[in-house]
């Protein structure tokens, strides 16, 4: 079977591998339809992401039709069923396994990044990482995962409606925080430098939109807020700038949610965190109330989910598209890969 292998930075092969043979007790043979490319995977062929194997498999975005089902798999599985998958693998020993938060789990391993992922046409996997995705279809499904990280998010911040809440970044993930906190009921700021992004913000719900390379920030968060700053900070960048204006730009008493992986040490002014008695909580990955939850939004058909995928690719263009998307890093939501 095709599969798509990163092999060294700026380097992506197509391989030819063994095809999975019927899927052993406990276990389901997935047949990929649509596969999405993910920040993480951009990280992976510019060489700056340290964590993923070398060379490595990547994927973890899955909108797939189960192909087969192995003895001991419930019958709430059945072959046919459109699905996505949890593709997080913790350790069930560690400090965050052992508090039920297992997306933090310290020795955590994600298909793709940590393990080979699911740029395939075949994987098998548990049966307990299967997540039927209702009627979607198996594209829409592809976009589940990286929304249901903003959705984590936003639960970690524990946005209410009577909050405001900022997101930085308006890539999927940060989409995915402004929809959770819209349905939620909070008041959306979202930030971004781009303004067509920006634009589709607005569509998913966002009260307000903020270009932070075009506007004063401080002074337009002001007008917004009446002066207090947003209740809620939701971080989806990664970057100093973005890390420095969620902390000076919250509220007093207010939440700053991590979403984004700095990839430099950031300068903060620790006076704000006792002056403002700030919570600041680092959100990772997502749980599968989160999944549900996205499954359940864009079983509705609000979502403008064309507008979240740039591109759909075969995988002999994943080379291409990749060196675009390295040039390009600020015009990409979603890039998939159709098997």
């Amino acid at each position: 079977m095709k599969a798509i292998q990163i092999t060294h930075s700026q380097e992506l092969n197509i391989v030819e591998l063994p095809q999975p043979a019927q899927p052993g007790e406990g276990e389901v043979l997935l047949r990929l339809s649509y596969v999405g490319f993910c920040g993480s995977d951009i990280n992976t062929f510019m060489g700056r992401n340290t964590m993923a194997l070398n060379p490595v498999i990547p994927g973890h975005e899955v909108g797939a039709v189960i192909e087969a089902v192995g003895a001991g798999v419930p019958e709430t599985l059945k072959p046919g069923m459109v699905v996505t998958c949890n593709p997080y693998t913790n350790c069930g020993k560690c400090a965050s396994c052992r508090n039920q938060r297992v997306n933090a789990c310290q020795y955590n391993e994600t298909l793709g990044v940590q393990r080979n992922g699911a740029m395939k046409e075949y994987i098998v996997l548990p049966w307990e990482k299967i997540i039927p995705a209702g009627s979607l279809t198996p594209k829409v499904t592809a976009l589940v995962e990286p929304m249901s990280v903003g959705f984590h998010a936003v639960s970690r911040a524990q946005v209410t409606d009577i909050d405001v809440v900022m997101v930085i970044g308006c890539g999927m993930v940060g989409m995915g925080a402004i929809v959770r906190s819209v349905m939620r009921g909070a008041t959306v700021i979202a930030a971004d430098i781009d303004d067509e992004k920006l634009a589709l913000a607005k569509k998913m719900g966002a009260t307000y939109t903020l270009n932070t390379k075009t506007e004063d920030a401080h002074q337009r968060l002001s007008e917004m807020t009446n002066g207090f700053g947003p209740d809620v900070v939701i971080e989806a960048v990664g970057s100093v700038p973005t890390y420095q204006m969620a902390i000076n730009e919250v509220a007093f008493t207010g939440r700053v949610a991590c979403i984004g992986y700095a990839k430099s040490e950031v300068s903060f002014q620790t006076k704000y965190f006792v002056q403002k008695e700030l919570d600041i909580r680092g959100s990772r990955n997502a749980q599968p109330s989160d999944f549900r939850a996205v499954i359940r939004y864009l079983e509705r058909g609000t979502c403008p989910v064309d507008a979240l995928i740039t591109k759909v690719i075969k995988p002999e263009e994943a080379l291409e598209t990749m060196r675009w998307w390295s040039e390009n890093p600020g015009k990409v939501f979603r890039i998939l890969v159709e098997f």
